[in-house]
């Protein structure tokens, strides 16, 4: 297996590319805190299991005696980079969508103002933001999606899609990243919706006997009321909030497939 990678650098360091970049835009990989060495041998280390089950004849006629000094090469090496992130960025969006839903209750809960650095999104989050994203991301890994990712969905890509069949798909990236931030919002309502319109009810409620009896002062009593409720709601509907991230994540790499096979002409 050494001597075929050796024999076959050029090829093998654009299946590295591809892996590299992956593992760079994806949510629990890309934070600063993970070691950039093991970044690059993980990314070594796919390539090398990968390199041996995917079909590369498809690049030879590329890669002339000068192997990887050819300027078409270092392009070649680019598209791969753009495929890694292509793949990587989206399942950021879907990541996103569970972490829009937590600000989107925060908010409704008063807890807007209690944020701070998310590890895991890389940016500043209110805590029920990071709640979600911690349970999306547990989920994930329970539900075996980082393997599938990696051993399945990347030799895949391989298979249906090289960087010459993305040169010439500007439009269907731009369509599938637009509907990609337009199922984030989706996703994002429809996981903070009950738990919203409940919120909304108590609100209007509070705001009515605060009319009725204005020495009541239920508005400022209301706070801890709305936090304790969104809190039990949460609970009670957890199994089929995971239940609806299993649901995304499935629809999300199925959306993936078609987008490859769509570029790829059906492959």
């Amino acid at each position: 297996m050494l001597d075929s990678i050796l024999l076959k650098a050029p090829v093998y360091l654009l299946v590295f590319v591809r892996c590299f970049a992956l593992i760079l835009t994806l949510p629990m990989f890309s934070m600063r805190s993970a070691s950039r060495i093991a970044k690059v041998a993980i990314a070594g280390y796919i390539a090398f299991f990968i390199f041996g089950n995917i079909d590369t004849s498809v690049y030879s006629p590329y890669i002339g005696d000068e192997g990887s000094s050819s300027m078409l090469y270092i392009l070649l090496l680019v598209g791969e980079a753009l495929i890694g992130i292509l793949m990587g960025f989206f399942i950021s969006i879907i990541f996103a969508a569970f972490s829009a839903a937590g600000q989107f209750l925060a908010f409704q809960m008063g807890l807007s103002a209690a944020s701070s650095y998310d590890a895991l999104s890389q940016v500043e989050n209110p805590l029920m933001g990071q709640f979600f994203n911690l349970v999306a991301m547990l989920v994930f890994m329970q539900t075996h999606w980082f393997q599938k990712l990696f051993l399945g969905g990347l030799v895949t890509s391989f298979s249906s899609l090289n960087a010459l069949s993305i040169a010439t798909a500007n439009d269907k990236i731009v369509q599938f990243m637009i509907s990609g931030l337009t199922s984030l919002f989706a996703d994002a309502l429809v996981i903070a919706l009950p738990v919203m319109g409940t919120l909304f009810l108590i609100t209007v409620c509070t705001g009515l006997l605060t009319k009725a009896a204005p020495q009541m002062n239920l508005l400022s009593e209301g706070f801890p009321v709305m936090i304790l409720v969104a809190f039990f709601i949460i609970s009670i509907a957890m199994p089929s909030i995971i239940d609806f991230f299993v649901r995304s994540f499935n629809k999300g790499f199925a959306d993936l497939e078609q987008f490859f096979i769509s570029i790829s002409g059906g492959v």
